[in-house]
């Protein structure tokens, strides 16, 4: 793995700010060149197949995606970003989930609504009882274009909201969250967030085409999302990188005691980083 990632570790600033408020952003994750790059890799995909759902505002959500485009693999740890996954999930980790979400101008006939407030794994959270719900995931949302002004389709979030169960909201089905918190990024940064976060896609009411990736990383005995077609990565792919596509050599996928096999990740932080 790359040894980048040392420069890159969670700060305690850092979790303080990811655990009390359940998102971080992490400032030019991905330098121009590389942003470019990735822009023409998801542009390709979106001429390979149609978008598996709509986002309901005017644009498309293509599941599974890590696996179309090879360089879209380099962003799975990446040096500025996979630290601070591992800062707050640990060592026992795998790519459970990725997407690719467009989000054109919408009409100009467009009446703006209340935004579509929802945590992630919906199952999840009907079928576990706990109160807060257990976090089990987190994702990185490697945001292409640049959406540091409001009115973009701007990632909306609830700071605090990931220890809450339930939201309220307004009676008013047309008034917003009063907490309602746009997060405003540069193109090539990214923003790691608790899958129990209440977030939402926002409007764009700009001129530009907002277009974002997203990776989501949990525990290795959860199911992937989606069908996590990476097969043909295995074979070049270091053992850390095999660890997070879903290799298991052993077996058992992270329900019993792991072999140092099955988990690389570990032993390249026992010897980086140090156990703990």
């Amino acid at each position: 793995m790359d040894e980048r990632c040392l420069q890159h570790l969670l700060s305690d600033e850092e979790r303080t700010f990811f655990e009390t408020q359940g998102y971080l952003i992490i400032k030019e994750a991905l330098p121009a060149d590389l942003r470019s790059r990735v822009e023409e890799s998801l542009k390709k995909v979106e001429t390979k197949r149609p978008y598996d759902k709509d986002t309901s505002l005017g644009g498309g959500n293509w599941l599974d995606v890590i696996g179309e485009e090879d360089l879209l693999l380099e962003l799975i740890d990446y040096p500025t970003t996979f630290p601070k996954v591992w800062g707050i999930l640990g060592w026992h980790i795998a790519l459970y989930h990725s997407h690719y979400i467009v989000s054109p101008p919408l009409p100009v006939d467009f009446k703006p609504r209340r935004l579509g407030w929802h945590q992630d794994s919906g199952r999840i959270n009907i079928d576990i009882e706990s109160d807060p719900r257990p976090r089990i995931s987190v994702k990185i949302g490697f945001f292409i274009t640049d959406v540091s002004e409001t009115g973009r389709g701007n990632f909306h979030v609830i700071p605090g909201s990931h220890l809450k169960n339930e939201l309220s909201l307004p009676a008013d089905k047309n008034e917003e969250h009063p907490d309602a918190t746009p997060v405003l990024v540069s193109a090539g940064d990214a923003v790691m967030f608790d899958r129990r976060l209440w977030h939402s896609a926002g409007q764009n009411f700009s001129d530009i085409t907002r277009r974002a990736l997203f990776l989501g990383y949990s525990y290795r005995w959860l199911k992937p999302r989606d069908n996590m077609t990476v097969a043909h990565y295995m074979n070049r792919s270091d053992p850390i990188r095999r660890q997070l596509l879903g290799a298991s050599p052993n077996g058992g996928f992270g329900y019993t005691s792991p072999e140092d096999e099955d988990v690389p990740l570990k032993v390249w932080l026992d010897q980086h980083v140090g156990a703990s």
